[in-house]
């Protein structure tokens, strides 16, 4: 028999005897009656024979009328009537089913047709509807995507059964959950083949077979197919990683947006209770604004445009507190030192902060030399003033903290010497350095240094057009301050600067903690003209005392020879000859054994620091604001980036006067070596370990006889020999500088017992 006919304008009948005739047999199985039969073969559920086609054929008519009959109103849809019949169902294996558990399915369904379901298996079963895994189970298949939009857009399902089968919601004890059945491919469709099929009403109010009911169940059904369960999971965790993926872009995009203003891995924590609208539009991205910087920590971040000298005090806090001292051999900073010649400065170097030096922080000079990236000139404009703004910054708030401060007070040194560089003032032309951000650190370190009674030495390490031309001076190449065509400009323009700092420093929070003012960092006398020199120096000390600095004032002997300064700049008060020794760059005294750079450092030092200290045969006040008990020059750019070293005979400076093409170590043949020099201080010898002790406290006790001593440097990335934080760790130093185990009153041994290749 052929399925009624659907009308345009809704899911009606035109056979309404047909249809009082189905509903009557509904009626009748619901009072327990049996379920039809395909003629002899009878029915799916109680019997162990298979259907035969004609059986299954009337079967999916049987459910495919009753789901027509439902369909409501407010979904009209016509079915194309020409449209072309496809096979509708599937045979599947079924195992035996006894009589009596066929009795107890057929009682089962007639209950689930219309017998009200508590909350708790209704829940349940739905559950048990949204876990595709039990289609699985049973082993049922889909019929393809293609049939399944078809059903959904009719609305209706074509079988070849003349017979209808009202839709059944049955339910399977436990027991029977791994059952088969001969099912329709229709009635699968429509996820009523089993109970583990279940969809339908949403709650017990609705229609357990409206259309709404079939709908659901189709859809379910269509979730929960084998092979669409295992695409849609795909789908969906495809999904789900792109969207993860997406967020995680845009997060880090707008991360990355954040802290290119604020400083990436910022530590912001004290801007908490400040609004950035209280920045002014015009200083809004400027040094001045707090919310570019990449560190807060102890900096006043409330904003202010006032200055002093020309010079920002942002970030300063107004209060301050003098009466912490260094340890119990020193004065606090609010008393006056005394006399440095009778008790001498003990300190040390920030070398590589401020001022960038490439051997101090390699990591940041890492690039292929081909790109020539070999001073804080050339880094800079290769990085751009945006990336060279915040790699700077980073390196200024990481390299030293308050923790350098804390330890070097804990080794026993009571000052500390700070190089810093022009750009902290001022940039000029085509300068690519960042301008005033080392500045803001310059004021922080200084506030570190007071709270843990250190004085300061404040050293301008580079000038205006390369004091020098060595790489620490900003620009590696030719010594241009006081020299060459722009010589007389850039000896201005160093001037301004000190008039700028020197008004700023003046001011009384500084007048205890500031006691050496350094006007010019090794200043290359032997490439510059010397009266120039000395006529500057001149004008910058007059500056300086005239915009109120009390601090003692320093100038660098430019390598001149201590004897040379006897009678020159006299008459000025708290003037102090700086003077940097080193073996390691002379070619004659590199070559010196390890018990001659002892006795050297002894005798040959210590004469010419008390020649020095004397009037009648040298400047007068001295003091060594650097010197280091390396013996060698293997450390990486130690040199300068990509020159070699003197100790393997490698150094190529382009100047035969200095350069040192045949090994320099005291052996002088191939045998000389950097690898013992640079290994990890823990594997360097007993012996080894002595004589750089002992070689440290010679220049030590040498430099002590003027007004003092800074080891040159803190800290390094590498270099052990040049680190006083890496030499107190592997005990090559004193662990408090006040405390030696040798005097050079003692006699120096010979090591006969350590190689002299390294």
């Amino acid at each position: 028999m052929a399925h009624d006919e659907v009308e345009s304008d809704g899911p009606r009948r035109k056979n309404p005897d047909a249809h009082h005739q189905r509903h009557k047999k509904i009626r009748s199985r619901e009072n327990g009656s049996k379920r039809p039969t395909s003629g002899a073969e009878g029915t799916s559920r109680g019997t162990s024979q298979r259907l035969s086609m004609g059986a299954l054929a009337q079967l999916n008519e049987y459910n495919s009328l009753e789901a027509a009959e439902e369909q409501p109103k407010s979904r009209e849809r016509k079915p194309k009537r020409d449209r072309p019949r496809r096979e509708e169902y599937k045979v599947v294996d079924v195992e035996y089913e006894s009589p009596r558990r066929a009795r107890r399915s057929r009682a089962e369904h007639a209950y689930s047709e219309g017998e009200y379901e508590s909350p708790r298996r209704e829940r349940r079963r739905t559950r048990e509807y949204r876990d595709g895994e039990r289609i699985r189970e049973r082993g049922y298949e889909s019929q393809g995507a293609e049939d399944r939009r078809d059903r959904r857009r009719h609305h209706n399902i074509e079988t070849e059964n003349e017979e209808d089968i009202p839709i059944s919601r049955e339910k399977v004890p436990k027991h029977r959950k791994k059952d088969r059945r001969v099912v329709s491919g229709a009635i699968v469709e429509e996820g009523r083949a089993t109970s583990r099929m279940r969809g339908g009403a949403a709650s017990k109010h609705s229609s357990y077979d409206s259309y709404d009911s079939i709908a659901q169940e189709k859809a379910g059904m269509q979730w929960n197919m084998p092979g669409t369960v295992r695409k849609k999971k795909r789908w969906i965790i495809a999904g789900v990683a792109l969207v993860i993926l997406i967020i995680i872009i845009v997060v880090a995009v707008v991360v990355s947006k954040k802290n290119q203003v604020n400083g990436s891995g910022s530590h912001k924590s004290n801007l908490g209770d400040i609004s950035q609208n209280d920045v002014p539009p015009a200083a809004r991205g400027t040094y001045l604004d707090p919310f570019t910087w990449y560190d807060t920590t102890d900096f006043n971040v409330t904003y202010t445009n006032e200055t002093v000298g020309d010079l920002p005090i942002m970030g300063l806090f107004m209060d301050w507190d003098d009466s912490k001292s260094a340890n119990d051999k020193v004065p606090a900073i609010e008393k006056s030192w005394g006399d440095y010649a009778k008790t001498p400065a003990r300190g040390v170097n920030l070398g590589g902060w401020l001022s960038l030096e490439p051997f101090i922080t390699p990591s940041l000079f890492d690039y292929d030399s081909r790109l020539g990236i070999i001073d804080e000139w050339t880094l800079c404009k290769h990085l751009g003033p945006k990336t060279a703004a915040s790699t700077l910054e980073k390196h200024y708030a990481t390299f030293v903290t308050e923790q350098t401060f804390q330890e070097i007070q804990a080794a026993g040194l009571d000052h500390i010497r700070i190089p810093y560089s022009y750009w902290a003032v001022q940039t000029y032309d085509d300068d690519p350095y960042v301008f005033r951000t080392s500045w803001r650190y310059l004021l922080r370190g200084i506030e570190w240094a007071r709270k843990y009674g250190l004085r300061v030495n404040l050293d301008l390490h580079a000038l205006p057009g390369s004091q020098n031309g060595w790489n620490h001076s900003g620009r590696q190449g030719t010594a241009n301050w006081l020299n060459g065509t722009d010589g007389d400009l850039n000896s201005q323009r160093s001037l301004d600067v000190h008039d700028r700092l020197t008004k700023f420093f003046a001011q009384d929070r500084y007048k205890n903690i500031v006691t050496f003012y350094g006007l010019a960092n090794e200043p290359r006398m032997v490439n510059l003209p010397a009266d120039a020199v000395i006529s500057w120096t001149t004008q910058a000390y007059d500056l300086a005392r005239n915009n109120g600095v009390t601090a003692n004032i320093v100038f660098g002997d430019g390598f001149m020879g201590l004897g040379n300064w006897q009678g020159k700049l006299t008459g000025m008060d708290g003037l102090v000859l700086d003077v940097h020794q080193y073996v390691i760059f002379n070619n004659d005294q590199i070559v010196f054994s390890h018990q001659k750079k002892v006795q050297y450092a002894c005798d040959g030092w210590t004469q010419q620091t008390q020649l020095s200290m004397d009037t009648s045969t040298g400047f007068g006040p001295t003091m060594f604001a650097e010197w280091s008990q390396a013996d060698t020059d293997c450390a990486k750019h130690l040199t300068n980036v990509g020159w070699g070293n003197r100790w393997t005979g490698t150094y190529e400076s382009g100047n035969a006067s200095t350069e040192a093409l045949t090994p320099r170590c005291p052996t002088q043949d191939s045998s000389c070596s950097c690898s013992d020099a640079n290994a990890d201080p823990g594997s360097y010898s007993d012996a080894y370990k002595k004589f750089l002790k002992m070689f440290a406290e010679a220049q030590m006790t040498s430099f002590e006889k003027g007004w003092g001593w800074w080891y040159w440097t803190w800290d390094t990335e590498g270099a052990t020999q040049w680190s006083y934080r890496k030499g107190l760790a592997a005990g090559i130093l004193p662990q408090k500088a006040y405390d030696k185990d040798f005097s050079c009153d003692a006699d120096v041994p010979d090591f006969s017992d350590l190689s002299e290749t390294y």
